[in-house]
């Protein structure tokens, strides 16, 4: 154990001046006490919430959703066409190698 270690156990209290673990008995920390139950939203009051909070986002228009859907399909098409060649390879390369 270094120096440093002695002396942040010595400031922690888990040893003594002289290096001996520390015997002081430690103070039980206070328990938290639970948090009361907060009181049950009826569904009405939750569907007016729920309103509340949609009218903040922030909604796309109609070339946004066109844009990013055209972008997601693209994406798409790309890595399906990058998996079938490379499985078409790898497969290919395999009955190659194991040909009889």
């Amino acid at each position: 154990m270094n120096r440093q270690m002695k002396r942040m156990m010595q400031r922690q209290g888990q040893v003594g001046p002289d290096g001996t673990p520390a015997t002081a008995a430690r103070t039980p920390q206070a328990r938290r006490t639970a948090a009361p139950a907060k009181e049950r939203t009826s569904p009405g009051q939750f569907l007016k919430e729920v309103r509340g909070e949609l009218r903040k986002v922030a909604w796309p228009n109609r070339a946004e959703v066109i844009n990013y859907s055209t972008v997601v399909l693209f994406t798409l098409v790309l890595l399906i066409t990058l998996i079938f060649l490379l499985d078409l390879a790898f497969a290919k390369s395999i009955l190659f190698l194991f040909k009889t």
